[in-house]
């Protein structure tokens, strides 16, 4: 007889919970006084735990009967780069060989799990959300898992390389327009690889990953499945969890060659007009700087077809888009912001994506994810750095319900 779902769930949450309190499937049957064979039976959802085993194995596991009974998968894990920022301010941006001043320095997190993350808890603090990654053994390091702790993110999936620094940026930013430029020096992040993740352990409806292009060990290739990425993302799926990643604006044009094979077990994918452009080899705009929407929907329905599962979502500053596994096409175009309000963009992206994935987690329709994620990257427009000016759920339904939107 088929497993009902919940059978399956609870199998599969006794062994992930008993991995988490460090114990194996013995010393978890010798404290039930039971054998390891029926331990071992629940979890291959050949067998079901007594009633009367309930209370007993909730509290060795550190839950309740209800949460076990349940066993559904809560919150939204962050994997892959965690950057520390150095943010300069700049009067302009120089050509080769000429100087620009600097007007300012100010430090900061970076890279899309600090990012995400930290924009994910401040959005809503009831909603768990877990970092994974890799840092290095230095002062940079600990300032970034400081950070996320002092946010309430679970930092427990955060490894320290003894053999690479802290990845860093330095983010060239002309304080007149808020246009950035990035140098960045790759790691700690090059090294983060799928052995550096217990999948069994991973308590998450949702992960996402950041950043597909700037995960060297992610990025190599692999015979069967194009990347070391996409097989790490099918294993994902296979433990019940949805999956999205994101792209970054690589300058070495790989998009297409790196992303495509991530797109087969991706459920929402997340690009900036740049990016889809590289994976689809259509330009998304003219010779004037002036966005092609036509060819923005064709590079997304590319995308789509490449196998993702549920969305494709493409943002910039003019729009967002959205192309769903029905066919339907959403554009929301973006907030139009009064002169003087924008202090930065770093992170704009991030801070959109995280709005994307709080309105998705919410079960909100296309259209109200590209609302809220124009919300949500406005926010962040509104400091230099990448998550001080991001605000409460509540600050951003009320902004973007007052909002008046370009036209395009």
């Amino acid at each position: 007889m088929a497993k009902t779902k919940t059978e399956f769930n609870i199998g599969a949450t006794i062994a992930r919970l008993r991995k988490k309190q460090g114990l194996t499937q013995n010393q978890l049957a010798k404290m039930l006084c039971i054998s390891n064979k029926t331990v071992s039976k629940w979890e291959r959802c050949a067998g079901y735990p007594e009633i009367t085993q309930l209370l007993s194995l909730s509290r060795i596991l550190g839950t309740t009967v209800d949460t076990l009974m349940m066993s559904e998968r809560h919150g939204i894990t962050i994997a892959g780069c965690l950057v520390d920022d150095r943010i300069k301010i700049i009067d302009s941006y120089p050509k080769m060989h000429m100087q620009s001043t600097i007007q300012s320095i100010t430090h900061g997190v970076g890279g899309g799990v600090p990012n995400v993350g930290i924009n994910l808890a401040k959005i809503d603090r009831s909603i768990t959300v877990n970092a994974v990654g890799r840092v290095g053994n230095d002062v940079n390091g600990r300032y970034l898992i400081d950070e996320l702790r002092q946010n309430g993110i679970d930092v427990s999936g955060v490894i320290t390389s003894e053999t690479a620094g802290t990845s860093f940026t330095d983010v060239m930013t002309v304080g007149s327009t808020g246009e950035r430029t990035f140098f960045h020096y790759r790691g700690a992040n090059a090294e983060f690889n799928p052995s550096d993740v217990d999948i069994s352990l991973l308590d998450c409806k949702m992960i996402h990953l950041a950043y597909v292009l700037m995960l060297d060990a992610l990025d190599e290739a692999d015979p069967e499945y194009g990347t070391v990425m996409a097989k790490f993302l099918k294993d994902l799926k296979d433990a019940g969890i949805t999956t999205s990643i994101d792209v970054v604006s690589d300058s070495r044009g790989l998009f297409a060659e790196k992303v495509i094979p991530a797109l087969r077990y991706t459920d929402n994918a997340f690009m900036n007009e740049i990016e889809v452009s590289g994976v689809s080899g259509i330009p998304s705009r003219d010779e004037n700087g002036k966005l092609n929407l036509e060819n923005i929907k064709k590079s997304m329905e590319i995308v789509m077809a490449n196998g993702v599962r549920e969305r494709v979502i493409v943002h910039c500053p003019e729009a967002g888009f959205c192309l769903n596994r029905s066919g339907t096409y959403t554009v929301v175009p973006s907030i139009k912001l009064p002169k003087g309000y924008i202090k930065g963009s770093v992170g704009a992206g991030d801070a959109f994506c995280a709005g994307c994935l709080y309105a998705i987690y919410k079960g909100l329709d296309d259209e109200r994810i590209l609302s809220f994620a124009s919300g949500a990257a406005c926010c962040n427009l509104s400091a230099f750095d990448s998550v001080s000016g991001m605000q409460n759920k509540d600050y951003i339904f009320d902004f973007i319900a007052k909002a008046e939107r370009v036209k395009l």
